[in-house]
């Protein structure tokens, strides 16, 4: 995915700034014991991932909105700056350099792409801010973050491994993967491969070039290997692109996609011909829970994506852990982020419920409208649900849940 991929250049980028630039404009508002707690949101506004941002942006939003209107959190009003990262590694490392710099913010909530998080994580970390995020790759908690990202999107290695199950259950007996170069890309191939082996089972796998007005050839290439189930490792531009043509080379196995890539852009992009009965799977929010309501009145909808869902807790979890703390620093964000998402405490859905609790010398547990929102050692979720859907006439149709 050459158009948004995580590159070596973006990384240094934000290395160099950090390095280069240590006092540049440095404030820390978020330190100060007067005047507003600063936070940020730094999502998809535009670009690939320009569906999700807006909504994502308005959830954080919500919830600040009302923590602020009763009252606050360590007696002070929260500030919410929003940045576009425009689905880019360059860039969001501008925003956040931004958002570190001249707002002061003590976290930064929201981040989408693997490259763009990939890219900011350096940011974040070298100047105590904390990051949550709901990119995938499994490289990102493998990152040297000191405890400076949380993350409640199920990494691609709990994803693919859903994936590749669901694949063998309906009934595969030759896998195949193929999608652009992506930080997750061999990752996935690897898991998928390691799962199909323990099943008996072969698994062909191809890598192609981003941004290509077809792949004819590659399509042709994955289905001379005989894969009779295909599941796509790219995004929505390329999704697209590779279904048509897959479509057009009469291509009869199953296809199963992540419903980010095959979404409603692509649903509005080709024929219901083309897409009836492929398959795509999900994280699920925690449906039928209070956070879940809560977020859903928030954006007045009623159903809400995933990444909203996320970034709903992302901005609850923030609010408690600096309450917990009894700092707004994005350090005591970062040391109390466990102690109010598990345990013992009394389990409660937003910071609402929460801040009066911790006020009294009790202890929480959130559970948010994302799931449990444990973290492991490495700021990984523990679990969650999924979602799979069928795509009919049209129109995709929720088909199970695990």
């Amino acid at each position: 995915m050459a158009k948004f991929s995580f590159t070596r250049r973006g990384v240094l980028a934000g290395m160099t700034a950090t390095i280069a630039a240590p006092y540049v404009l440095r404030v820390p508002a978020a330190l100060a014991q007067d005047g507003p707690i600063h936070l940020g949101s730094l999502t998809p506004l535009t670009g690939v991932g320009g569906n999700y941002g807006p909504s994502m942006r308005d959830a954080i939003a919500g919830v600040i909105d009302g923590v602020n209107a009763a009252g606050g959190v360590l007696d002070r009003q929260i500030a919410l700056t929003s940045e576009d990262t425009q689905t880019s590694p360059e860039a969001a490392i501008r925003a956040a350099r931004k958002l570190i710099d001249v707002d002061g913010v003590s976290a930064i909530m929201g981040t989408w792409a693997s490259s763009v998080t990939t890219a900011v994580a350096p940011l974040c970390w070298e100047n105590q801010t904390m990051l949550f995020c709901v990119s995938g790759a499994d490289s990102i908690t493998l990152l040297p973050h000191k405890g400076y990202i949380a993350r409640t999107q199920p990494n691609s290695k709990l994803q693919n491994d859903v994936a590749t199950k669901f694949m063998i259950d309906e009934g595969a007996t030759h896998l195949g993967w193929i999608g652009p170069q992506t930080p997750f890309a061999q990752g996935n191939i690897d898991n998928m491969t390691r799962i199909a082996s323990e099943a008996g089972l072969e698994v062909d796998s191809l890598i192609y070039e981003a941004d290509k007005s077809t792949y004819r050839s590659e399509v042709d290439t994955i289905m001379r290997s005989g894969a009779d189930f295909i599941l796509l490792g790219g995004y929505t531009a390329d999704s697209t692109v590779l279904l048509r043509d897959l479509w057009q080379a009469g291509y009869e196995g199953k296809i199963i996609g992540p419903a980010y890539a095959v979404n409603q852009t692509v649903l509005d992009a080709l024929p219901a011909e083309v897409l009836e009965g492929i398959f795509t799977w999900a994280p699920a929010p925690a449906i039928g829970s209070a956070a879940y309501a809560n977020v859903a009145k928030i954006l007045g909808v009623e159903v809400v994506d995933p990444y909203s869902a996320q970034c709903y807790d992302h901005a609850n979890l923030a609010i408690l852990a600096m309450a917990a703390g009894g700092s707004a620093s994005g350090e005591s964000i970062m040391e109390n982020l466990r102690t109010v998402s598990q345990g013992e405490g009394t389990e409660v859905s937003s910071a609402l419920e929460g801040l009066p609790i911790l006020a009294d010398g009790g202890a929480v547990n959130y559970t948010g409208a994302s799931g449990p929102c444990d973290f492991n050692e490495v700021g990984d979720i523990t679990g969650t649900q999924f979602l799979f859907q069928r795509i009919e006439d049209g129109a995709a149709v929720d088909f199970s849940r695990t």
